[in-house]
């Protein structure tokens, strides 16, 4: 595992240092504005000792709030991307920074403040001359604790389409690449050891009270602002580069795949550039939302979730509902279907092959009898559906022992390992042919037609006929047993989403 962790991280190394940058990137703006803003917090309930307990509280109650509920709170008000994960952090950030520095505040010798106000000094002089200098240390110390924890909680922002080293983690875990997962972690770990240390040294010289020393403090200070500025400035400056056209995919593989295919495309034959936000968490829940504000131009989607998710319709959709599925997204969405790939990415139940051939289980109906028994796995948001797991326990009858939630990458690992009895998959699962599972028929016809097509902002294709022209380039492209191929050779051969892409893309004679 090692050898293999090295090798994916010399043969990545640009995708992985473009991940650490946007991961310090959005750590330290969380830091930075947690500092301010929780220090002057601190400072005041240190004054003001009446307001110390409300305060305090307030803060002590968002901190329990999970990080993936804090997230899933705040995307309706600032959306999704790094906005709402500097957010989310800034408050968890919050917590360590405010007790810290009302803790050094409060407890400071009272004989030294009474012997400052006997000679006179202000209230502010006490504080910025006595105060604060005496409470660094405790200070300082709460920094380190609110630095690390940020850097290492901000492997999470990836969930929600922010950037960072989370992109390797939610990645690797959902491709099935243990190693990728692995490194992302590992660089996570040594980013918030070597900011702790930074830290620590810092720590130690303004404990030195020498002349020379504080002289020196001051230079290597004046240093490190002048730093953060240039790459503040260099950050938020705009690049010159072409303008940009954002594609979201959900975290599956297939999407990953269909995403680079976009891209490679759309800047081969366009002036554009286009920007990928891989695996944005929760799927068509937050993409669809975005879309309409205009955070995404583009997504790879599913006619039967956009008919039952998106519209929020009843029944069972079938492809001769198509016109009307593209007309209500033009005229209460304002988006477009373009670009129909040709494959059918339905749902489907399989069952662990050694209770299939003991029950002698063919048919979902025939899963009735024993699903009391039974574990059963999906992904998160196969249990919110419209078509999901409350509809099919309702049309089959099934009444499982016990249910599981779990990220979509894991699911084959869960039920080759026996965690799960029962889950839900794709038909185009790239893992599907290797596993140790029955697929039983959908005897009631339950699942309807998930055709994949591009949803695209009209507003983006007035602007940009051409990207219209790209896209349908990929109709009727691809059949499931491509597509199943294609994921197989991401999930079980190891090899990148975008290279699979440039290799179907070659044969389909698309590349210049």
């Amino acid at each position: 595992m090692i050898k293999e962790m090295w090798v994916l991280l010399i043969d990545k190394k640009d995708f992985f240092f473009n991940l650490l940058l946007e991961h310090i990137e959005i750590s330290l703006l969380a830091i930075f504005i947690a500092i301010i803003f929780g220090g002057t917090v601190g400072i005041l309930i240190s004054e003001y000792e009446k307001s110390s307990k409300p305060t305090l509280g307030v803060i002590n109650f968002l901190y329990t709030i999970p990080s993936i509920s804090m997230l899933g709170f705040l995307i309706p008000f600032s959306g999704v991307g790094n906005v709402t994960a500097v957010i989310a952090l800034t408050i968890y950030a919050l917590l360590p920074m405010v007790r810290s520095t009302y803790t050094g505040i409060t407890n400071v010798d009272k004989n030294i403040l009474e012997a400052a106000k006997g000679m006179g000094s202000t209230k502010l002089q006490i504080l910025f001359k006595i105060k604060l200098p005496l409470a660094m240390p405790v200070i300082l110390s709460g920094i380190r604790n609110m630095v690390t924890m940020t850097i290492a909680l901000a492997g999470i922002a990836s969930f929600i389409g922010a950037g960072g080293l989370g992109v390797a983690i939610y990645r690797g875990i959902t491709t099935n690449n243990t190693a990728m997962t692995m490194v992302g972690s590992l660089l996570i770990a040594i980013l918030a050891l070597v900011f702790d240390f930074i830290l620590g040294f810092i720590e130690k010289r303004i404990s030195k009270r020498s002349i020379k020393a504080k002289k020196t403090n001051k230079i290597m200070g004046i240093v490190a602002i002048i730093l953060v500025a240039v790459i503040t400035i260099v950050s938020i400056v705009p690049s010159g580069k072409k303008e940009t056209i954002n594609i979201a995919t959900k975290p599956m593989t297939e999407q990953y795949i269909l995403g680079e295919m976009m891209d490679i495309l759309i800047e081969q034959d366009t002036d554009l550039n286009v920007e990928i936000t891989q695996g944005v968490g929760g799927g068509t829940s937050n993409i669809e939302p975005a879309m309409e504000k205009g955070e995404f131009d583009i997504y790879p989607e599913y006619t039967g979730t956009a008919w039952n998710m998106v519209l929020k319709k009843d029944g069972l959709y079938t492809e001769d509902l198509f016109p009307t599925l593209e007309k209500q997204y033009n005229d209460k969405l304002k988006m477009s279907w373009v670009g129909m790939y040709g494959f059918n990415n339905t749902y489907g139940l399989v069952v662990r092959k050694e209770i299939a051939n003991k029950y002698n289980i063919k048919t979902y109906s025939d899963l009735k009898a024993i699903s009391n028994k039974l574990n059963f796995g999906a992904e998160y948001d196969f249990f919110e559906r419209e078509d999901g797991y409350d509809a099919l326990c309702k049309t089959y009858g099934f009444d499982f022992k016990k249910t599981m939630d779990m990220d979509i990458g894991l699911k084959y690992q869960a039920i080759n390992q026996g965690k799960i009895d029962v889950m839900v998959i794709f038909t185009t699962d790239g893992q599907l042919s290797v596993s140790d599972v029955t697929v039983l028929k959908d005897d009631k016809n339950f699942y309807p037609s998930y055709l994949c097509g591009n949803v695209v902002r009209n507003e983006v294709i007035e602007n940009h006929p051409e990207i219209k022209d790209e896209l349908e380039k990929l109709t009727n492209t691809i059949t499931d047993s491509d597509m199943a191929k294609m994921n197989y050779e991401v999930e079980t051969n190891k090899k990148e989403p975008r290279d699979v892409a440039k290799d179907f893309l070659s044969n389909k004679g698309l590349l210049k």
